[in-house]
């Protein structure tokens, strides 16, 4: 369990189950709580069905009975969904036109930021089948357009094409940076920056910095030796983390 994904998979597997009152993840330290009343043995066969490693520490009686939602939380994470999306719309855009497919495989990390907060939001209060569906699509959408990535980058690598625009890139990718700048401090004013959720989030935001660092780095390269080549690494590379993403929300879905 190391990522908000993987979070959604277990909560979809969990929380139809009856005698689960509360799920508490911490994620940086691989670790879930899990409120049940009840044998335990459900709960685990239920996380070893879902091959993740899970493996029982310890077990004990707890008094608490209720668990409130935070609207504050909500709300930051709202906006950050928002800013995930439009700079995916951002970036696909002068990405196209500016030849660069490391801007093109940004702009679906971006997308793919939006459906892991998305699908945490919009899922709440809703069906089981509701949340299958919506990882379903979201999942194969995202591997759709990374496929199409890839074969964009082998044709260009087998091709003749002119170097993208570098000004763009380092533009677009500041840019995009100043956006998960924001995010992450957005997620430290939080009231709730010290929850386990809040915390995956902030880590999930530092990553995509060094990604749009990546952007950045290629494009200097790329107006450097007048190439496409360290476009096209950065894109590959991008377009990979981009698949692994979409086949664990897949998982969402079976």
């Amino acid at each position: 369990m190391d990522c908000p994904s993987e979070e959604q998979l277990i909560r979809n597997k969990l929380e139809a189950m009856s005698g689960v009152a509360h799920l508490a993840f911490d994620l940086p330290a691989r670790q879930l709580s899990v409120f049940h009343d009840g044998p335990i043995d459900a709960v685990e066969n239920a996380l070893d069905a879902l091959q993740l490693g899970s493996k029982r520490l310890h077990t004990e009686a707890s008094e608490q009975t209720s668990f409130a939602t935070n609207a504050n939380q909500r709300k930051t994470l709202w906006i950050i969904l928002l800013i995930n999306f439009g700079f995916f719309l951002i970036e696909s855009t002068t990405g196209i036109f500016s030849k660069s497919m490391g801007l093109v495989a940004d702009s679906l990390d971006m997308l793919a930021d939006a459906f892991v907060y998305g699908l945490s939001l919009f899922a709440v209060g809703g069906s089981l089948h509701r949340k299958k569906r919506i990882a379903t699509i979201a999942g194969y959408l995202q591997i759709s357009l990374a496929a199409l990535g890839f074969l964009e980058v082998c044709r260009r690598f087998l091709g003749v094409d002119d170097a993208p625009e570098p000004s763009t890139m380092i533009i677009v990718s500041l840019l995009a940076l100043g956006a998960n700048a924001l995010c992450l401090y957005l997620l430290q004013q939080s009231k709730n920056k010290e929850e386990a959720h809040m915390k995956a989030s902030m880590i999930f935001t530092s990553n995509d910095v060094i990604i749009n660092i990546g952007v950045m780095v290629a494009g200097l390269l790329v107006y450097v030796f007048q190439s496409n080549i360290p476009d096209l690494l950065i894109g590959t590379i991008v377009f990979l983390l981009v698949m692994r993403g979409a086949l664990r929300i897949l998982k969402l879905g079976r």
